[in-house]
Formats: C-alpha cells, structure tokens, sequence
C-alpha cells in the first residue's frame, strides 16, 4: 500500500503544477512600444494609400501592400498587434472605397496629405523611439 500511495503523489503534484504554470504565463503580457499609436495611423496610412494611389491612376500595383508587409517583418509585433496593424490598412483602404469611386480633386487632396503623413511618421518613429 505504501508503494501505490508514493506512486499517485508525483502524478498529483503534477497536475497541480500545470495550472500554476499557465496562470503565470496569462500574466506576463508584452505592452505594446510607445511608438503604438503613431504606429497603428501608419498603418491606416498605408491602407488609404493603397486604395487612392490606384484610384487616380498611380499603377503602382501593390506597393502600399508590400510596404505594409515590410512594416510588418520588420516591427515583429505580437500576434495580436500583427493583426491590429492589419485591421488598421484595412479600414484605411475601406473608408477610401466607401467615399471615392473616382479620382477627384478630393481624392488627390486626400492622397497628398495621407503621402505627407506618411512620411512624417515614417521618420519621426525611428528617430524619436529609436526603431
């Protein structure tokens, strides 16, 4: 009997390790750099790019995608923050679908505030927060 009860304890401190274990990794959460929201609007930038640069005829292909993607490799977000970022090109390119179907002076209004944008955020991330 003595054999059987010292056999089922290492399988019950076991068990009560494992929880322990997983409440501790829920715990630790990677905060998000302080570069988050200028980095979020870039990408809601590069999103409205992608839709406006075609619209008025810029045929540039994908390449507000593929900067979008660069972003990405290059920021190595968590999965959560990838998709936040994501979600923010996305509403980017959508809320330009939904107002322009064609190049007006609008438009090209919008496109060059969006290219100066851009561009100022795309240096002062880097040069502000060392990214």
């Amino acid at each position: 009997m003595l054999t059987t009860s010292s056999l089922m304890f290492p399988a019950i401190a076991q068990e009560t390790d494992a929880p322990q274990e997983d409440e501790n990794k829920q715990q630790i959460k990677v905060l998000p750099p302080a570069y988050d929201e200028q980095m979020m609007r870039l990408s809601e930038i590069l999103g409205s790019l992608h839709y406006l640069r075609e619209l008025c005829g810029a045929n540039e292909g994908q390449l507000w995608r593929r900067k979008m993607q660069e972003l990405i490799e290059t920021e190595e977000p968590t999965p959560e923050r990838r998709a936040e970022m994501t979600s923010r090109f996305n509403r980017g390119f959508r809320a330009f679908r939904e107002t322009y179907r064609d190049c007006t002076d609008a438009a090209l209004e919008a496109n060059n505030r969006y290219i100066f944008e851009g561009t100022k955020l795309s240096s002062e991330i880097p040069t502000r927060y060392g990214r």
